[in-house]
């Protein structure tokens, strides 16, 4: 919890300090009270005082209890400033650090887990500051203090509030030790509730298709009662600390009367106004001190949960990506050149290599494409270029350049990217294609149209009533597959970048499209390096190099009718799609 909370900035800082001086003020202004009603007391019950003493004193006392709400107003807003921009600044961070996450990252801690603690742990720690900031530093500064105002009155009330006091201090330990434990687990089941309910959620149409909606209900039935038990427990002893606070305050209380009645009946006459005084300022101070103890309580009723939240919160920001920015690369001579180099690659929590020994070189111009059986490393191989993955073994060369010298940044700029499975943002078309600008650089709306265009998606655009303005859902759900397919082909080809990566870009296309966006892209991307991933033949057979992949092993490679003559697995993957006329015609 300490480890985040340095994450605070000097003005948060300078803030938090003049915060304590606010409180400090308050607490002297709060204590005073007790010592104005003490003169009072005094003044009510000697003859002869006169009336405009008494009202002196209560007027000092108005102005203290005033001077102390203005206090306390100031710190409350400052409070929740300071704790509303602390988890602004925390959760940018969070943000900023799961951005820069390779799938390794991700993987390990779970989309779901990550969205809880960008939510819920962060609004966790925001309430514990704005709280703590008022109570946490108050309550120990009022009871130090109340106590040391009455150390000198009785030893009887002094030993009576200790007492007091150190069955509060125990029963606050005892549930601590009790509750915390439970909180790490209640982070845990919210994570596994955001996870069932995102799965529900996306899965929709599978869950109501295969009538699962009894299973699904049951199992998030399951994760919420686990929760809700957890959450019930931690409640039923968080509960237990009110009444014990308040059961100790009126027993202090009726304590310090008991033991002052005492007192003042054994004491001289000239004594009793004295001992009576004493007794009325001891008991409102008394109550400072167990108020300030059940300030305290409430803080750490509070404290388990942002403490769980803050280290969830410091697991994020202390992990280190583990794919960072190279040194930086000038503008090579190479462009478009892409080369692999005796390449093996295996997934960090496995022991079996993906990718075994894999050798090419693809230049300037060239489509080379890649096929395989389900499993055998095509879209693994396309994500190394990017550098979604790092090699295991051996190198990826850009432009003659190790894909780890560049800058991501740099990298990136290199590349025009179409995912396996299409994404599309909330926003506009023109906005979604644009999305992939290099840097700075804009893309122009001929440029957007342009691209539009060869993707073959202006035969659906146009019809649409706003055309390029037309909003797409988050997801694309308002657009169907092949839709999606042909304008993320568009937001790279409007990149115009050196090489273009399809994985698997084409599945969603009817061949009459598919056909028509590869002639016109081959013309279009004549100047660029085109790296495809396809299931279908006849999307990579006229490429100017096919490699084949089986278990992660490069099985053949060359032209298409070259692969036909030597190639086993290529000939059995091409007769299982095209007939052999259909294949010799090609």
């Amino acid at each position: 919890m300490f480890k985040l909370l340095k994450k605070f900035t000097k003005k948060d800082l300078l803030l938090i300090l003049f915060c304590i001086v606010l409180i400090v003020f308050q607490v002297w202004l709060d204590l005073k009270l007790p010592d104005y009603m003490s003169e009072i007391t005094v003044l009510v019950q000697t003859e002869g005082s006169k009336i405009e003493d008494i009202l002196l004193q209560g007027s000092y006392m108005l102005a203290c209890a005033g001077g102390s709400l203005f206090s306390a107003i100031i710190v409350g807003y400052l409070a929740s400033l300071i704790s509303a921009t602390f988890s602004k600044n925390i959760r940018q961070k969070i943000f900023e650090k799961v951005e820069s996450f390779s799938m390794e990252e991700i993987k390990m801690f779970s989309t779901s887990s990550l969205i809880t603690r960008t939510t819920n742990d962060i609004t966790n720690i925001q309430m514990f500051i704005s709280m703590g900031l008022q109570m946490m530093i108050k309550a120990p500064i009022t009871a130090c203090w109340a106590i040391l105002k009455i150390l000198n009155k009785s030893w009887e009330w002094s030993a009576l509030t200790g007492v007091a006091v150190l069955i509060l201090i125990g029963t606050v330990g005892l549930l601590m030790i009790t509750v915390l434990p439970k909180f790490k687990i209640v982070q845990k089941l919210i994570d596994n509730i955001n996870e069932l309910t995102r799965e529900n959620l996306t899965g929709i149409r599978v869950i109501r298709a295969f009538n699962a909606e009894k299973y699904q209900e049951e199992k998030f039935e399951k994760g919420n009662t686990q929760l809700t038990n957890t959450q019930l427990f931690n409640q039923k002893m968080m509960s237990i600390m009110s009444p014990v606070m308040y059961l100790i305050m009126n027993l202090l209380t009726l304590g310090i009367y008991f033991i002052g009645a005492n007192l003042i009946s054994k004491a001289i006459f000239a004594d009793k106004i004295s001992l009576f005084s004493d007794m009325v300022v001891f008991s409102s101070y008394a109550m400072q001190v167990i108020m300030s103890f059940l300030m305290l309580a409430m803080i750490f009723i509070m404290y388990p949960r942002a403490a769980v939240s803050a280290e969830r919160m410091n697991e994020v920001i202390d992990t280190e990506p583990k794919i960072v920015d190279g040194k930086g690369q000038k503008n090579t001579k190479t462009k478009g050149k892409v080369e692999f180099k005796n390449v093996s690659f295996k997934y960090p929590d496995s022991d079996e290599y993906i990718l075994k020994d894999i050798s090419f070189t693809a230049n300037m111009g060239e489509t080379i494409a890649f096929i395989g059986s389900t499993g055998s490393g095509k879209s693994t191989l396309i994500n190394l270029v990017p550098r979604f993955y790092d090699v295991t073994e051996g190198e990826v060369l850009i432009d003659d350049v190790n894909v780890k010298d560049y800058t991501l940044e740099q990298l990136h700029n290199k590349l025009g990217y179409v995912p396996q499975k299409a994404v599309m943002f909330n926003g506009s078309i023109k906005a979604n294609v644009s999305y992939g600008r290099k840097g700075n650089e804009k893309i122009t709306d001929k440029k957007i149209k342009e691209a539009i265009k060869v993707a073959q998606a202006e035969e659906f655009v146009l019809k649409i009533p706003d055309q390029y303005e037309h909003n797409i859902a988050q997801g694309g759900t308002n657009v169907s597959g092949g839709q999606k397919q042909r304008l993320a082909i568009a937001r790279a080809i409007a990149r115009d970048p050196e090489i273009y990566i399809f994985d698997d870009s084409f599945s969603a296309l009817d061949y009459k499209t598919d056909y028509l966006l590869r002639t016109k892209l081959k013309e279009y991307t004549k100047n660029a390096t085109s790296l495809i991933v396809a299931q279908r033949i006849g999307t990579i057979m006229n490429a100017d190099k096919i490699i084949v992949l089986e278990d992660g092993n490069c099985v053949g490679m060359g032209t298409h009718k070259e692969l036909l003559k030597n190639c086993d697995v290529y000939k059995e993957i091409s007769y299982s799609q095209l007939s052999k006329e259909e294949l010799e015609h090609e």
